[in-house]
């Protein structure tokens, strides 16, 4: 059986106290790639979702990757962060959690900045957005073909990211993206664990991920 393509978004922008309710049944659709993405600066809260978050990965055999702060990734022992162009050194932040930590980084439309990522010690390159999206409205779209280059010239497993549905994720697996980061598309869902399980049955282009 393939693992999983859903690399889950819980965004707390969106989803606010419904967010361990709505990741919970995330976890039992049988995502194992949950990112905690918090813009706000309410540290306390962010130490406490993170934390609880934690446990509910651990309790799944999910990994929980945290958006941009490696320093509250260390504090909950998180598996990782996840950095973009601005957010820091993937290089400083392998230093300060570890080498077995993951690091990933967006790329947005660039195999240039997908070597800079690699040569920095990322563990993962995410591209996009593909589709419009609401939580990266201003990113730049990638597309298709972008993966299919990477995929033969980055050498690390690639999260597409940006708008992606249960519609539109197929084409995306396709073409080489290991995992569909999705926010909107699974947590609006009416039944959040239906629509994780849903997205295990996407075609993909190969039968295990790389990382």
């Amino acid at each position: 059986m393939p693992l999983h393509p859903l690399y889950a978004i819980a965004d707390t922008a969106t989803l606010a106290e419904r967010l361990l309710p709505a990741v919970e049944a995330a976890l039992r659709g049988g995502v194992r790639w949950l990112q905690y993405r918090d813009k706000s600066t309410d540290h306390p809260r962010r130490h406490r979702e993170a934390a609880a978050l934690r446990t509910l990965c651990q309790d799944h055999g999910a990994n929980l990757i945290i958006n941009d702060d490696p320093d509250l990734a260390l504090a909950v022992q998180a598996d990782g962060v996840h950095l973009g162009q601005t957010d820091g050194d993937p290089a400083r932040a392998r230093q300060r959690l570890g080498s077995g930590a993951i690091i990933g980084v967006t790329c947005h439309d660039s195999l240039a900045l997908a070597q800079q990522a690699r040569h920095a010690g990322a563990s993962y390159v995410a591209f996009g957005r593909f589709f419009p999206s609401r939580t990266k409205p201003d990113a730049p779209p990638a597309t298709l073909d972008l993966l299919n280059r990477a995929r033969t010239t980055v050498g690390l497993p690639i999260v597409a990211i940006g708008g992606i549905t249960l519609k539109s994720g197929a084409p995306l697996l396709e073409a080489g993206a290991d995992w569909l980061a999705v926010s909107h598309d699974l947590f609006s869902a009416p039944d959040i664990e239906h629509r994780a399980r849903a997205y295990q049955t996407l075609p993909r282009c190969r039968e295990e991920n790389r990382l």
